[in-house]
């Protein structure tokens, strides 16, 4: 990923500013599934390029904040998944309602036929932010598996179809952004440890299915969820973890700072580079450098620190801006401090 020890990353959100979202609409249900549009404050003849000017200032924030990989904060999307499985062929544009776990009922993609890429979804994004930074840039997509579960299938009849022809347009589009200049591919799959049985059955032919014939180093996300929507305690470890040292991926990001998870994990997914996460993003007060050192510090008694890639929990849309902008400094300062004491 990078030549520096300890580098730091981002996971893939940053915060939209106030002048683009709605975010009291977008911070009033669950996390969108279907297309809100409800949310741009501004008029769709002005929008792409209000979205242009606040991705510059995303990725400014991040290299100001001396983040080693950067992202486009993707500030063009209302949900880290909704804007790519809703452009895709097989998708209704209308989408379905139905109750979810916590039998409350919303809007979900309609899958009506079958699921190809006919076109670019991110393509721009990445060309876009590799015009904007020298940085190393990552491009986060959604995994198959979470796609297929947040989603209603009125075709197939077969999740395990249905997550598999999400996994070829991953795949299509994974590569298309590599072409566009992407250094680093990640797929987010937090929807892995609510079907672990599932994620057992499928989940690992599917990433590699995502992920095959890519040059570039890969990563899958996990978490449990955005901080600001689970107003509950979040787990101390992962239903579905161990088993991600099978798949094809270079890189396991995790969260481990709000739940604070058995760190011991670690050990089962040698080789693979870990992104921990070390910043907390429930806490409204941002990091101290030494607290992000020591949790460094704690990681490095279970995994190398040639493996170790410090970053955020989760994606940090939900944050206000001068709150992350203020975790982004305290980690890539915390990451110097436990990089000079390894000297």
């Amino acid at each position: 990923m990078s030549e520096v020890l300890l580098p730091t990353t981002v996971v893939g959100s940053y915060p939209q500013p106030d002048w683009l979202v709605d975010k009291e609409l977008l911070s009033s249900g669950k996390v969108p599934r279907a297309r809100m549009a409800a949310i741009w404050r501004v008029p769709e003849p002005f929008l792409e390029e209000a979205q242009d000017d606040a991705t510059v200032v995303a990725i400014r924030d991040m290299e100001r904040a001396g983040i080693d990989v950067i992202t486009d904060g993707e500030i063009r999307r209302e949900s880290y998944s909704n804007r790519f499985v809703t452009a895709l062929d097989g998708i209704d544009q209308e989408p379905v309602i139905v109750t979810d776990l916590s039998g409350t009922e919303r809007p979900v993609p309609h899958i009506v036929g079958p699921i190809r890429r006919t076109r670019g979804v991110e393509v721009r994004d990445m060309e876009f932010l590799r015009r904007n930074t020298e940085k190393m840039a990552k491009m986060t997509l959604p995994g198959p598996f979470t796609m297929a579960k947040t989603a209603k299938d009125d075709f197939y009849g077969d999740e395990d179809n249905v997550v598999m022809d999400l996994a070829a347009a991953i795949n299509e589009e994974a590569h298309a952004l590599v072409t566009a200049g992407a250094d680093v591919i990640q797929l987010d799959e937090p929807w892995l440890r609510f079907d672990p049985d599932g994620a057992a059955r499928i989940a690992v032919k599917a990433i590699n299915r995502a992920l095959d014939g890519l040059k570039v180093p890969t990563v899958i996300h996990l978490c449990f969820g955005y901080a600001a929507m689970v107003q509950r305690p979040k787990p101390s470890g992962y239903t579905f973890l161990p088993q991600l040292a099978d798949t094809i991926a270079d890189q396991i990001s995790i969260e481990s700072a709000q739940p604070n998870i058995d760190l011991g994990v670690l050990r089962e997914l040698a080789p693979k580079k870990i992104i921990l996460g070390v910043i907390n993003l429930a806490d409204p007060v941002p990091e101290t450098a030494e607290q992000v050192a020591d949790r460094i510090g704690r990681a490095l008694g279970f995994i190398e620190a040639v493996r170790l890639i410090p970053g955020p929990d989760c994606g940090m849309k939900y944050l206000p801006r001068t709150t992350a902008f203020a975790k982004l400094r305290a980690l890539t300062a915390g990451a110097a401090m436990a990089r000079e004491k390894l000297h």
